[in-house]
C-alpha cells in the first residue's frame, strides 16, 4: 500500500472567499495547500468591473498569510451590462483570468446574473478573440424545470446554442454534477472544460434527504442520483486532460446553514486534499490525482503548472476540527462520513 505520495502543489479553480471577516477566517485554509485559485466574484455587490477586481484582489492579498505564496486569479461577475472594452483591458493587465456566468437566480449571490442571453453577446465575442475563459453555472432557472434536471436542461437551451453561436469561446462547465454534464464536456472539443468539487464525489442526493435534512451536504448545484456521481469519478479519477479540481468551497456561517431556508453550499478548504486522496485511492486511481489537481487546470488555462511539490503521507485517521471560527461566528467544515488516512506532510 502506497504511504507517501508527493505530486505539484494543487490548485483550485473555482473558490469562493466571501469578503471581511469571512475573507480572514477562510483564506489561510486554502492558502495552506493550494497554489493558485479561481476566485468567485458574487460578493454583494459582486465584482462586476476591472476596478472592482483590483479592490477585492488587494482585500485577498492583505489577509494572506505571512510567507505565502497563494496566487488569487480574479474574475468578473457578467451582468447584461458589461462593458465588453473593460473586460478585455482586464485581461490584458493580467487582473482577471475569467468571467462568471451565473443565470439570474441560479445560485447565492446571483440576482445581478445574465436573464437575457442575447444581451451579452457582445461580451462573449470579445471574449472568444482574445481567449479569456467564461466559467459557467450550469442551471436553468426555469421553475417548471426539476431543481435534479437543471443542469442538463441548460445544456440542451443555454450552453449549446451560445457555444455554437460564438465560435472559439473557451468555457468551463463549472462544478459538473451530472453524467449528461459529462458527456457533454467530453465530446464538446478542445474549447471546454468542467470542474468537478470534493463533495460532489463524495455524496449523492440521499446523503442530503435520508434520515433528515442535512443542511451541510446542501449545496448548488444540488448533489444527484448516485450514478450521477459515479460518472464524476470515472472522469475525475480517469486522469482526463479537460476535467480538473474546482473545490467550489463555499463558506456559510453555521446560523445561514441551519435554519428554515438554510444557504447552499459545502465548505472543504480545510480537508479537501485528504478527502481526495482518500476518493481516489478507494479507485485504485492515485497515480492520476496529481493530473486531476494539479496539471490539467493549469493546462486548460494556459499556465504553467507549480514547480513547487507537497506530500502527503497515510497514516492514522486525521482528526480535522468540526468547525472554523469566522468573527463571531462558526463554520462547519465538511464531513464525507468516512476516515480520512491521508494529510499534507508538514
Amino acid at each position: 500500500m502506497t504511504e507517501r505520495l508527493t505530486l505539484r502543489r494543487p490548485d483550485d479553480w473555482h473558490l469562493h472567499l466571501r469578503d471581511g471577516a469571512m475573507l480572514a477566517a477562510v483564506l489561510p485554509e486554502s492558502a495552506r495547500h493550494f497554489g493558485r485559485a479561481i476566485i468567485m466574484p458574487n460578493l454583494v455587490p459582486p465584482v462586476v468591473t476591472a476596478a472592482d477586481a483590483r479592490g477585492y484582489r488587494d482585500r485577498i492579498r492583505a489577509h494572506l498569510p505571512e510567507g505565502s505564496g497563494f496566487t488569487p486569479l480574479m474574475t468578473l461577475y457578467l451582468t447584461e451590462d458589461t462593458d465588453p472594452d473593460d473586460v478585455a483591458a482586464a485581461a490584458a493587465d493580467g487582473l482577471v483570468s475569467a468571467v462568471k456566468l451565473y443565470p439570474a437566480g441560479a445560485t447565492t449571490n446571483s440576482a445581478s446574473g445574465v436573464r437575457d442571453f442575447d444581451r451579452v453577446r457582445p461580451v462573449l465575442e470579445r471574449m472568444a478573440e482574445i481567449g479569456l475563459p467564461l466559467c459557467v453555472h450550469g442551471e436553468v432557472t426555469d421553475p417548471a424545470v426539476d431543481i435534479f434536471d437543471r443542469e442538463a436542461v441548460f445544456i440542451d437551451r443555454v450552453l449549446d446554442p451560445v457555444r455554437r453561436a460564438t465560435a472559439g469561446l473557451r468555457v468551463v462547465m463549472e462544478h459538473v454534477t451530472t453524467a449528461d454534464g459529462v458527456a457533454y464536456v467530453r465530446d464538446g472539443g478542445a474549447d471546454i472544460g468542467a470542474t468537478i468539487t470534493t463533495h460532489h464525489l463524495v455524496i449523492n442526493r440521499n446523503h442530503l434527504l435520508v434520515g433528515g435534512i442535512r443542511p451541510h451536504y446542501y449545496c448548488l448545484p444540488v448533489a444527484k442520483r448516485e450514478s450521477h456521481r459515479l460518472a464524476l469519478l470515472e472522469a475525475a479519477t480517469a486522469g482526463a486532460g479537460r476535467f480538473f479540481l474546482g473545490t467550489d468551497s463555499a463558506p456559510h456561517p453555521d446560523t445561514a446553514k441551519e435554519s428554515a431556508c438554510g444557504c447552499a453550499g459545502c465548505f472543504t478548504a480545510t480537508n479537501t486534499l485528504s478527502v481526495l486522496a482518500e476518493v481516489f485511492e478507494r479507485a485504485d486511481a492515485l497515480d492520476r490525482l496529481e493530473a486531476f489537481a494539479s496539471l490539467n487546470g493549469p493546462a486548460f488555462y494556459g499556465l504553467p503548472p507549480n514547480e513547487d511539490r507537497i506530500t502527503l503521507e497515510r497514516g492514522a485517521p486525521v482528526d480535522y476540527p468540526r468547525s472554523i471560527s469566522a468573527g463571531d461566528e462558526t463554520v462547519t467544515v465538511f464531513d464525507p462520513g468516512f476516515p480520512l488516512h491521508w494529510r499534507v506532510a508538514a
